[in-house]
């Protein structure tokens, strides 16, 4: 995979990440408190649909910018190198 900085900003993102790392503090605080399972495996859910939007973001910007922009080079090795990624970020999927 790649690592370095090709990406596009992901500014939104990180808003929403410093939001859910509230979240996660406030999932703690309700273990530490012995609130009831229920009610926190709730907000573990919630935490959850939080990052799976955010994943879902991030990869529509990848698709539009980084491969868009891989495939406009006519680089095949980089184009075959973005393939590659999609198709093991796909196969990830199946299995989490």
């Amino acid at each position: 995979m790649k690592s370095e900085k090709m990406g596009t900003s992901h500014t939104q993102q990180i808003k929403q990440l410093k939001r859910i790392e509230g979240q996660v503090r406030g999932v703690t605080k309700m273990i530490e408190d012995r609130r009831y399972c229920l009610d926190i495996i709730t907000q573990i859910k919630a935490v959850r649909a939080s990052l799976a939007t955010i994943e879902k973001k991030i990869i529509n910007q990848h698709l539009n910018h980084c491969v868009h922009e891989a495939v406009q080079s006519k680089n095949p090795k980089l184009t075959d190198e973005m393939l590659e990624e999609i198709k093991e970020l796909i196969q990830s999927a199946r299995f989490s």
